[in-house]
């Protein structure tokens, strides 16, 4: 028979264990705030509502490019709010997160220079919903799995887009940057409340 001592030290050995193992995981991964989707989803219906509006629907590159700037803005203020909050504001994890995100969104303003330059404004709107897709899912590696769900979804409605006619393009981009992220951004609230309850 093994001594009881034995068994004490087993069960706080693996219990240590499991204490880093979950520490490593947190350290190597970034929680999403729901709120940072809210206040990209309200961004965009707000620029899908303006670029509808009869007289403003020709500024509509325009409309959604100011908002592309905003919805930086306020995403990337609320991301280094948590982030500092938690410690972390230079972190490797904050890095890995934008390494993800930054290259589609590169290739996305390239790629919106070049259509806009030669007249090809059909493209732009499922370019777009394309290649942010394509970083979302890039995204989910040190975020969430949901992350990679709303990328998937978004990559679907960019190659919709792109055999959409004109007058829908506003509806598939107020879809996309408006509706997936608000429902989205309200699941991962949801969520994060709902573990912390």
């Amino acid at each position: 028979m093994r001594p009881g001592n034995t068994v004490q030290m087993e069960s706080h050995a693996v219990a240590t264990l499991r204490y880093i193992r979950e520490s490593m995981d947190a350290a190597g991964g970034v929680a999403v705030p729901g709120s940072a989707g809210i206040a990209l989803g309200a961004i965009g219906l707000a620029a899908a509502l303006l670029a509808s509006t009869p007289a403003l629907r020709s500024w509509w590159l325009l409309i959604w490019l100011a908002a592309a700037v905003a919805g930086v803005a306020a995403g990337g203020a609320i991301m280094a709010r948590q982030s500092a909050l938690h410690g972390a504001l230079f972190g490797a994890p904050l890095r890995k997160l934008v390494l993800c995100l930054l290259p589609g969104i590169f290739a996305g303003a390239v790629l919106t220079a070049v259509h806009w330059q030669s007249g090809n404004l059909h493209a732009i709107p499922g370019t777009w919903l394309l290649l942010y897709g394509c970083a979302l899912v890039s995204t989910s590696a040190p975020t969430a799995r949901i992350v990679g769900v709303l990328g998937a979804l978004f990559v679907t409605l960019g190659l919709v887009a792109f055999w959409l006619p004109d007058e829908l393009h506003i509806v598939a981009l107020g879809a996309g940057f408006g509706g997936l992220h608000l429902v989205f951004g309200l699941l991962i609230g949801r969520k994060r409340h709902g573990r912390q309850g």
